[in-house]
């Protein structure tokens, strides 16, 4: 799958995780769904390391778990960063 392939899982990714993690990632949907593209391309790259399967298809289920991977840790890590996870006390 190429570079415009990630970007569109990606944006799909960034939905989802917004579902999935209401509330911790702040910025809205266009946060969001950029979170998703950046996680969606990280799993991509993470997957090329681990598996070099070479390419992967959009409609693999293996792409969509690496890029739902890829965008719970980049919403992990930018909630660490912004400080979303803290409680008000």
């Amino acid at each position: 799958m190429g570079f415009i392939g990630w970007i569109i899982l990606g944006l799909i990714v960034g939905a989802i995780v917004k579902m999935v993690l209401p509330g911790r990632v702040g910025g809205g949907w266009i946060t969001s769904l950029v979170l998703g593209v950046v996680g969606a391309i990280l799993g991509g790259w993470i997957g090329d390391a681990l598996f070099n399967d070479g390419e992967m298809s959009f409609w693999s289920l293996g792409s969509w778990l690496l890029a739902i991977l890829g965008g719970l840790i980049v919403a992990g890590v930018y909630g660490a960063i912004t400080g979303r996870n803290r409680t008000a006390s």
